[in-house]
């Protein structure tokens, strides 16, 4: 902790408190129990002070001149939420299992994508471990975890965090999360986390009453954008990127998807994602660190690849583009943005061959061009999913239709995207063919739980499934319960072991051929609803998908006589390829 530049530092003189303040010329420091006592001011808008009977689990808040008590905006553990004392923790006790674990290639990646408090009954970190065999035994490699950083409420999606460097306490203590990823690490399986650096929530965020965090030269869809390029910039910018070196360094943690990276305004020389990804990776050493991106406009330069194709920042971006287009497929629902991915099975070849859909071209959805080229980046860019947080829970039910629909249609959809040489991501309970709902939830104060409701009435009706008269109540807690996996379906699951045997089969033969994969080398024919897709991987070896995406019998769009077979569902009559067939086979160059 002593080489953080925000939160408590263990000194030989006892605990130094920090607070970054530039707004107040003095501060004052109120330990549970004791008087308050003031800071001293120490430059550059620092107050300081060291307390040499605090110890490991000291409670304590800063007072500013005003009277309002705040908590350390650096906290480590909040025990009474967001307006309650901070706690001083001590993590360097943690003795790690897994002190050699250094991460796996990112080829070897299957992402899951959890919620910790719905993941298990019980909803903590501690429970989430006793999963982790099952997700061993699936063939994950890799947990993504929704936001953490300590939110108001019983319940939340975790978007609206306030206090980033703070675990949630609703889901255990720090300790507790580093024990799940400890457990993690033991059976092979990294561990990402899902971080907000677009905005803060609305409830809790005391940070612009003593410092300049936000900026009205930039707009985001939650107000005034947060200060990467203004005046007191610099320490807003270190707050940030030292809140995910800490994550990397005391947590251990295997990388980050980054939220909305399209709403994070910054005109520095430097952006400050660039910034971000420099540091990260300087900080992790020799380990393995993968950075993914959430990134509506669709921006390849982020994306860029090396000489050699290594990283140079971030390692992959989720691929809506992909989804839009099984998800039309596999539901037929054409409502909202899925309109200007309908029409023809050439839209997933492209998608699965370059990466995007809309490299450029102009979105009748959003009324303007989207996208750069992306056909240039190898296929590993790109992590594909048919089910995510946020494809469920902006529907007005946050329903799973893909999990209703006909069983060789999920099975047509997960095998393509399961095999294809994009990193795949599950959602959790998709392997069983879970059926539980994920909508939207929060717990705020009355008068801002209604603006929720209101909002989510009107701001999001022109998504696909949204219809404000079946609006759940996001701030219910019927709402979060409802979200929480059952684990008593799984014994009767037809699905789960075709999705192992499809894992398996990855791990065996796809991903041997992902490292060193050239880039741009696939290419695509459709017609109807009839799909082929060849790519040039490692090994000299080329991989083939042929499929008919449809309920009635087509010709295919090109020979079938592509090597070793590898996996067929469905096959062909009379030359035509059966509805819903999905082939893979794996060739010479």
């Amino acid at each position: 902790m002593t080489q953080m530049t925000f939160g408590p530092a263990f000194t030989e003189e006892g605990i130094l408190f920090r607070l970054w303040a530039p707004l107040h010329e003095s501060v004052s420091l109120t330990i549970e129990g004791a008087d308050p006592r003031q800071m001293q001011a120490v430059g550059g808008g620092w107050h300081h002070y060291t307390v040499a009977d605090a110890s490991v689990g000291t409670r304590y808040r800063f007072a500013l001149p005003d009277g309002l008590e705040i908590p350390d905006p650096a906290s480590r553990f909040q025990p009474q939420d967001v307006h309650g004392p901070s706690e001083v923790v001590d993590l360097s006790f943690c003795r790690w299992k897994t002190s050699d674990w250094t991460g796996r290639p990112w080829e070897e990646m299957v992402i899951y994508e959890m919620h910790i408090g719905c993941f298990t009954p019980e909803g903590t970190f501690k429970a989430a471990i006793e999963r982790l065999d099952h997700l061993q035994a699936l063939g994950v490699t890799a947990l993504q975890i929704m936001p953490l950083s300590e939110f108001p409420g019983r319940y939340s999606w975790g978007y609206d965090g306030v206090l980033p460097y703070a675990p949630d306490s609703s889901y255990g203590r720090p300790e507790d999360f580093m024990a799940l990823v400890d457990a993690a690490h033991q059976r092979g399986i990294s561990v990402f986390l899902d971080v907000v650096y677009n905005h803060f929530g609305p409830d809790g965020n005391y940070i612009p009453s003593y410092a300049p965090l936000f900026t009205d030269h930039h707009k985001t869809p939650w107000g005034n954008g947060i200060n990467y390029d203004g005046d007191g910039s610099e320490m807003i910018r270190e707050f940030i990127i030292e809140n995910a070196i800490y994550w990397i360094t005391e947590f251990r943690l295997d990388g980050f998807r980054f939220d909305a990276v399209h709403a994070i305004k910054d005109d520095s020389a430097e952006h400050l994602l660039h910034a971000l990804a420099r540091r990260v990776r300087d900080a992790a050493g020799d380990r393995h660190v993968h950075l993914i991106v959430e990134n509506e406009e669709n921006d390849s330069d982020l994306l860029t690849r090396g000489e050699n194709g290594e990283v140079k920042l971030f390692t992959a971006q989720w691929n809506d583009d992909v989804h839009h287009v099984l998800h039309i497929t596999a539901t037929g629902e054409t409502f909202g943005y899925y309109a200007d991915y309908a029409g023809d099975a050439g839209k997933l070849g492209r998608a699965l061959a370059e990466g995007f859909v809309f490299q450029g071209e102009h979105m009748p959805y959003r009324g303007a061009n989207r996208g750069r080229p992306s056909g240039h980046l190898p296929p590993t860019a790109f992590i594909s999913f048919i089910q995510n947080h946020d494809q469920i829970g902006n529907r007005a039910l946050g329903d799973r239709v893909l999990a209703s629909s006909p069983a060789d249609v999920v099975k047509a959809v997960a095998a393509i995207y399961l095999l294809a040489p994009e990193i795949p991501m599950l959602f959790m309970g998709e392997e069983w063919g879970a059926r539980e709902p994920f909508p939207f939830f929060c717990d705020f104060d009355e008068d801002l739980n209604e603006k929720v409701r209101k909002g989510r009435r009107e701001e999001l009706s022109r998504l696909p499934g949204f219809d404000a008269d079946d609006l759940l109540d996001p701030t219910a807690p019927s709402t979060f319960a409802a979200a929480k996996l059952d684990w008593s379906k799984l014994a009767s699951s037809e699905l789960l072991d075709f999705y192992r045997t499809l894992l398996d089969l990855r791990h065996r033969r796809i991903v041997p051929l992902l490292k060193g994969a050239g880039a741009g080398n696939a290419v695509y024919r459709s017609a109807g609803s009839a799909l082929a897709v060849n790519w040039t991987l490692a090994q000299n070896r080329r991989l083939h998908l042929h499929a008919n995406l449809g309920a009635e019998a087509v010709p295919p769009v090109s020979q079938q006589d592509d090597g070793e077979t590898i996996f067929r569902l469905g096959g062909s009559d009379g030359g035509n390829l059966s509805p819903w067939t999905v082939m893979w086979s794996i060739g010479e160059v």
